[in-house]
């Protein structure tokens, strides 16, 4: 289900059910000739419509123009950067309005600069804004001392769990580490590009890849659908477990 697409009564049943609440992080970042510019929006699109059909979720509207970053390409390639404070801030809004609506259970998926589950500056925005976030919401509703209240004895048993306030906003690559090291991992070569194949295979033309010569676009041509499926099949699973 799409929260563009909820009324009133689907919120309060996620509410009450604690569904999955999930935002596709996502950019609009040049990725060679072959590749669309949103490759890492829609592979988290695609993923999460993908497992939308196997367990109930609920996805909430995409954020795409993100701290992409000039790390691939400068500013004349079509990349569309957005600074890390002014970014941060904006979601930090996007958090707290879907906290004091009593969502309790949210995910930001991105596949953005996410090697190895590394700390890059898009994930840590989104990760500081969710902390603000939670910590502001507790603080405006339990007012100062919250965590010292005898209401919250019970925190360190709590921890990791739904109960856990600090476990309501999570953000999760698209790609656990496991499943980048079982298959591969890259930006706009084999990998990237098989994994799109598999959702969108419009949005790669590897006949344009000689276009430019680009290192990191050079082994493209490999890519492929038998690749894809199984990239697609191991990340699906590794998500189905992660969101919970």
């Amino acid at each position: 289900m799409k929260l563009d697409f909820c009324f009133p009564r689907e919120l309060d049943e996620a509410k009450k059910d604690r569904t999955p609440v999930v935002i596709p992080g996502g950019t609009v970042e040049y990725h060679g000739p072959h590749c669309a510019y949103g490759c890492d929006t829609l592979i988290v699109e695609g993923l999460l419509c993908e497992l939308a059909k196997r367990r109930e979720i609920i996805i909430a509207p995409t954020i795409s123009y993100s701290p992409a970053s000039w790390a691939v390409g400068g500013d004349t390639t079509g990349t569309v950067h957005v600074e890390e404070t002014v970014f941060e801030e904006y979601v930090f809004h996007v958090f707290m309005s879907m906290l004091s609506a009593g969502l309790r259970n949210i995910y930001v998926v991105i596949h953005h600069q996410f090697e190895e589950g590394s700390l890059m500056p898009m994930t840590l925005s989104y990760m500081k804004a969710g902390k603000r976030a939670t910590m502001r919401y507790l603080e405006r509703t339990l007012g100062q001392g919250w965590w010292g209240s005898e209401s919250f004895a019970d925190y360190y048993a709590n921890l990791g769990g739904g109960d856990d306030p600090f476990s309501w906003i999570k953000v999760i690559p698209a790609m656990s580490p496991a499943a980048q090291r079982a298959t591969g991992y890259d930006h706009a070569g084999t990998y990237e590009c098989s994994l799109l194949m598999a959702l969108y295979p419009e949005a790669v033309k590897p006949e344009r890849v000689g276009d430019v010569k680009h290192w990191f676009t050079a082994n493209s041509a490999e890519a492929n659908l038998e690749l894809g499926r199984k990239m697609l099949e191991l990340t699906l699973t590794d998500l189905d477990r992660a969101i919970r």
